[in-house]
């Protein structure tokens, strides 16, 4: 039993989490087996303010 976790910048649709969960669970059952039923998949949004890469926030970035 698979738990994906996604964390992403906001502003993605509704339907684009979609077919990312669709696409990783092909992928979950495809490559290790799984059955699709028992692949949970969590999506957690995150704001840009709240994430930096190389000590600088994205929000910063040009």
């Amino acid at each position: 039993m698979p738990t994906i976790h996604v964390q992403m910048f906001e502003g993605r649709t509704l339907e684009q989490k979609r077919e990312f969960a669709k696409a990783l669970t092909e992928a979950a059952v495809k490559t290790i087996g799984s059955k699709p039923e028992s692949v949970d998949i969590i999506f957690t949004d995150v704001k840009k303010t709240d994430w930096a890469s190389g000590g600088v926030l994205w929000s910063d970035k040009a």
